[in-house]
């Protein structure tokens, strides 16, 4: 005697509900919301998502003197001459940059990381792209760069190697923070908290310890 069918979804729909869950923050529940919110609007609504998301893969790109997110070869803020080329700020990641530009409060340029020191992960501050941060400081003749790393341990390790490669160079190195809390990432802050961080950064200042870059 056959065993009673157990009535599941069609492969197409597993294949794009196990897709989906690939995302961040995404679960079954939520990519199943997703697949049958695909299914319920046109096939346009759906080619253009699919089109938007082969977009991002063939279009976006990083800066070629800074890492920031852009279409072309450089991004709008590096050609923006009416920003302070001698004020620099670092930043982790995209999101972070984006996340100061909308206080309002920043003129000058920006470099980023594109990661931290993790010694965990084997990275070291040799990793950050060092010779373009200091090619970048060298032609925009800068002469105060705001180190806008995360309040957790690994931002604060990559500011310290960061104070360290930096001084040698004769730059004022100060570090946003007051008002960050402890473990805290910039890109989660709210506009007030990065405002007064911004507001409130306070130059560092430490011995310079020789680094291989």
């Amino acid at each position: 005697m056959n065993g009673t069918a157990v009535m599941g979804y069609p492969k197409v729909i597993e294949d794009l509900i196990e897709q989906l869950m690939k995302l961040p923050g995404v679960g079954r529940r939520s990519a199943e919301r997703m697949v049958f919110w695909l299914l319920n609007h046109t096939t346009e609504d759906a080619a253009r998502l699919s089109e938007s998301i082969s977009e991002l893969k063939q279009k976006l790109r990083f800066c070629r003197l800074c890492n920031n997110f852009t279409e072309q070869d450089i991004c709008p803020v590096c050609l923006d001459q009416t920003r302070d080329a001698s004020l620099l700020c670092i930043v982790e990641n995209p999101k972070d940059a984006l996340a100061i530009e909308k206080t309002g409060l920043f003129k000058g340029k920006y470099f980023v990381l594109l990661g931290t020191v993790a010694p965990s992960e084997g990275q070291g501050i040799e990793d950050l792209a060092m010779h373009k941060l200091f090619h970048k400081i060298n032609t925009d003749m800068v002469s105060e760069v705001v180190i806008a790393t995360d309040a957790d341990m690994e931002g604060e390790l990559t500011a310290l190697h960061l104070v360290r490669v930096l001084q040698p160079l004769g730059v004022k190195v100060s570090r946003i923070g007051i008002g960050l809390p402890a473990g805290g990432a910039v890109e989660f802050a709210d506009m007030s908290t990065l405002s007064m961080s911004l507001k409130s950064r306070r130059e560092v200042v430490q011995e310079p310890v020789k680094v291989e870059v």
